[in-house]
């Protein structure tokens, strides 16, 4: 059994209420399960594959879910880069191994899951790229239809192409995302269509699950886990479903949680640094990495209390800083992952440099969405191909030249 109740006021509302944040006072509602009713043990996981419905006792479905099979996503240990920041114990999760390519997958499952549940005949979201392509997919495979709204010129291709070819009606504004949400936003509510951007507390419960297969993965508690904050609703929903293990005696304590945003693009980073109760929209975020150029997360008030109730951190990265790890990832490590994803690890690097964290730490970075996102952005920073007579010859000057 579960609830719907708001982070603020404390207020409380069913389940079956089709509402985004509270009433009352207008803040963001989290689902609140029965922790004590539930009956499951750690054995009774490890007899399922690792998934996001491995986890199905923490979550809010009850109907056969709408699946892809996402989760399971591997978690590979950075050995090379790891050694380069003498960090030996550096790993990342890297999200971009679900079906549609991001994280995103785990909240679209359990939401559009949720909007069968609860009746609604269509679903709709704002989206910087990554969400739109997941909304896509997971309403094709419910057969209802999906409105996308993205800002024009601000998403990567890949992205579009995933959104156009999973059959959502794609609609770009002359605007940015955060104009693009307060649309969508009045759009649903005035028309009776389900919301499913983050601010919807069901799609969150998808993304805690990141948390539990890491530590699944591990073995063990990271001390430290690191993620890209755009809209802050997976650094929110990691740390809420760490909370419940603790509950349930699955873990003895908390990872430090430490979100990373980009230069341009730095609300939470600057509530954090400054000691502020809230976090200040960015009105003119601009960062080379599109998945996480949000100057208003809407998730920002939890974002908060999950960095400070855990003794964690935030910190920027500049683009080329983002661009750089994201070579060194796929160079050095073989992952390849679009330009928000690499915050994450370009993060740790920038923070071990400062001396803000200890060598010794366990530390996992999620890396939230695959390279081939945004093939515009590689394209941009790699040599072009060789061309060359087709000869042998030329093919052995160019092969001797490269080594």
């Amino acid at each position: 059994m579960y609830r719907l109740s708001c982070i603020h006021c404390g207020a409380e509302y069913a389940p079956g209420e089709i509402i985004y944040t509270c009433p009352k006072c207008g803040h963001l509602l989290t689902v609140d399960h029965d922790l004590d009713a539930i009956s499951v043990t750690r054995e009774d996981w490890n007899r399922r594959p690792i998934s996001v419905w491995r986890y199905r006792e923490l979550l809010p479905v009850t109907i056969p879910p709408v699946t892809l099979q996402e989760g399971g996503t591997p978690l590979y240990h950075l050995e090379r880069i790891g050694r380069e920041l003498g960090l030996p114990h550096l790993y990342a999760k890297h999200e971009g191994m679900n079906p549609t390519g991001s994280f995103k997958d785990r909240g679209m499952t359990v939401g559009v899951s949720m909007a069968i549940q609860l009746g609604m005949k269509s679903v709709a979201c704002a989206s910087t790229g990554n969400t739109s392509a997941s909304l896509a997919a997971y309403a094709a495979k419910a057969g209802i239809p999906a409105i996308v709204l993205l800002p024009a010129g601000k998403v990567a291709l890949g992205k579009v192409a995933q959104a156009l070819m999973h059959g959502a009606r794609v609609i770009a504004i002359r605007d940015n995302f955060d104009v693009a949400l307060a649309m969508v936003r009045n759009l649903c509510i005035e028309q009776g269509i389900y919301l499913l951007n983050s601010v919807n507390p069901y799609r969150l419960e998808g993304q805690k699950t990141i948390g539990f297969e890491a530590i699944d993965q591990l073995g063990e508690v990271p001390d430290r886990m690191v993620l890209p904050v755009g809209n802050a609703g997976n650094i929110s929903a990691v740390y809420k479903g760490l909370r419940e293990l603790e509950h349930l005696g699955f873990i003895d304590r908390l990872p430090m949680m430490t979100g990373i945003q980009a230069a341009g693009s730095q609300p939470v980073v600057e509530a954090i640094s400054g000691g502020l109760p809230e976090v200040r929209p960015e009105m003119h975020p601009e960062t080379v990495a599109t998945a996480i150029r949000i100057g208003a997360p809407v998730n920002g008030e939890k974002a908060l209390i999950a960095i400070r109730e855990t003794g964690g951190t935030a910190g920027s990265v500049t683009d080329e800083e983002i661009l750089s790890m994201q070579r060194e990832l796929a160079q050095k490590e073989g992952i390849g992952v679009e330009p928000a994803s690499a915050a994450s690890v370009a993060g740790i690097k920038k923070l071990i440099e400062e001396g803000a964290i200890d060598r010794d730490e366990r530390i996992v970075c999620v890396v939230t969405g695959h390279l081939l996102k945004d093939p515009e952005t590689v394209i941009k920073q790699c040599p072009s191909p060789v061309e060359i007579d087709a000869t042998e010859q030329a093919l052995l000057s160019v092969v001797r030249s490269s080594f």
